[in-house]
């Protein structure tokens, strides 16, 4: 019987330790990348404030091209969103920008149904810089416990950081490309 109590007291010590792990993580995801793009501020914010061309740049939108998308609210601008229903790679979810200021940033609540239920903020700031512009993305997230003891495992630096360098430069190459004739 001793050898089933030191079993015992073996795992919770083990849980014990896990669960102090875990809580010990940061309350916040912070994620960031920034890019300079060869465009005046107000025509690089034009791509993010419009949430119907973010399929031009996003490093998401081309994952399920089956994926369903509706919009609502304004097609500008603060109160502007969109919900995407796709394959499990893509998930489930609406954002809605929540504040926009013309060529400085915009700021996106996203909420995610599936694979996991949580939210986050989409920011993106706009910082003239000669005749470039300096956009910088955040990702933020509260970590819940849950949210918590998935980071021990999947770092959202290494798994939303690629994303995001994908996005600023595809953002950067439809912001940069010449219009084309009409």
């Amino acid at each position: 019987m001793n050898m089933f109590k030191k079993i015992g007291a073996g795992l919770i010590a083990v849980v014990t330790g896990f669960a102090m792990l875990v809580y010990l993580q940061p309350d916040e995801t912070l994620v960031t990348r920034s890019i300079a793009v060869a465009a005046p501020a107000p025509a690089v914010f034009d791509q993010v404030n419009t949430l119907r061309n973010w399929d031009n740049w996003s490093p998401w939108a081309k994952i399920d091209p089956n994926a369903k998308i509706s919009f609502d609210g304004p097609p500008t601008g603060t109160g502007a969103s969109f919900a995407w229903s796709g394959n499990d790679k893509v998930g489930e979810g609406r954002m809605k920008i929540i504040d926009s200021r013309p060529g400085e940033h915009v700021h996106a609540r996203v909420d995610f149904v599936r694979p996991f239920a949580g939210n986050s903020t989409s920011e993106f700031a706009f910082e003239p810089d000669g005749d470039k512009t300096k956009v910088t993305w955040n990702i933020r997230g509260h970590n819940d416990f849950l949210a918590k003891a998935i980071c021990l495992f999947m770092n959202p630096e290494k798994v939303l950081g690629p994303d995001m360098e994908k996005g600023l430069a595809q953002l950067k190459a439809v912001t940069e490309a010449p219009a084309k004739p009409q």
